[in-house]
C-alpha cells in the first residue's frame, strides 16, 4: 500500500468551515472508509498539528506515511484524484481556473468571517477595531454580491458549490454579520443546494 492509497487521517474539527469542505468532499467521493477524523486544537501549543502543519492551521490531511497535505483546496484536489473523480474540479483548461477562482472567492468570505469572529473572541469589547471589522465586512459583502448576481448551479456538487455553501453555513452559524436579507438569491440557492446535496446537512456543526 502506498502513501497515496490511504488510510488517511484528517486533522480538523466538526466546527471548522474549511474542515467541513473536506468532510463534504470525503462523503461525496465515497472515501469515508479511508479517512479517519482526528480532532485538532489550533490553540494548544502541544497539539501535533503544529508539527504537521507549521502554520498550525486545519484542515490537514496525513497520508499513510505521515506526509501532510494542506489546505482544504489542496486536500480536496488530492482526494478527487484518489477517487478518480473529475466532477469536483475540472481537470484542465480555463474551466479549471475559473472554478478555482470562484472557490477562492468563496473561501475569502470564510476567511473574513473568521477574522471578524476572532476579533470579538480574542479582544475585549473596548479594544476591538470598528475599522478592522468594517474592512472584513466589506470583503464579505463584495463577494456575496458577485455570487448573488450569478450563483452556481445548486444541482451541481463541485468545488465552487461546496466552498460557497460552507461559507454561507459559517455565516449562519457564527453570525459575524447578517447576510440573508440583502441576498435572497443566495438564500434560495443555499436551500436548493442543501436539498440537492445531503452531505451538506450531514456535516453541519452540532449546534447549527
Amino acid at each position: 500500500m502506498t502513501a497515496a492509497s490511504g488510510p488517511y487521517i484528517l486533522r480538523s474539527t466538526v466546527t471548522s468551515p474549511f474542515g467541513r469542505k473536506v468532510r463534504i468532499a470525503v462523503d461525496v467521493l465515497g472515501l469515508g472508509a479511508q479517512v479517519m477524523e482526528m480532532p485538532a486544537d489550533t490553540l494548544d501549543e502541544t497539539d501535533t498539528l503544529r508539527t504537521q502543519n507549521p502554520l498550525g492551521k486545519m484542515p490537514c490531511l496525513l497520508l499513510a506515511d505521515g506526509t501532510p497535505l494542506y489546505d482544504s483546496g489542496v486536500i480536496i484536489e488530492f482526494l478527487a484524484g484518489v477517487a478518480g473523480d473529475e466532477h469536483l474540479i475540472p481537470p484542465r483548461g480555463l474551466p479549471r481556473f475559473q472554478a478555482l477562482t470562484q472557490a477562492t472567492l468563496a473561501d475569502g468570505i470564510t476567511d473574513a468571517a473568521l477574522l471578524m469572529v476572532y476579533e470579538s473572541r480574542f479582544r475585549d469589547t473596548d479594544k476591538q477595531s470598528p475599522r478592522w471589522l468594517a474592512h472584513q465586512r466589506g470583503k464579505i459583502e463584495r463577494a456575496l454580491a458577485v455570487f448573488e448576481a450569478e450563483p452556481p448551479d445548486p444541482a451541481r456538487t463541485d468545488i465552487v458549490s461546496i466552498t460557497l455553501a460552507c461559507a454561507l453555513g459559517y455565516l449562519d452559524w457564527r453570525q459575524p454579520m447578517e447576510w440573508r436579507p440583502a441576498h435572497p438569491e443566495l438564500v434560495a440557492w443555499l436551500d436548493a443546494f442543501a436539498a440537492h446535496e445531503p452531505a451538506f446537512g450531514r456535516t453541519a456543526a452540532p449546534s447549527a
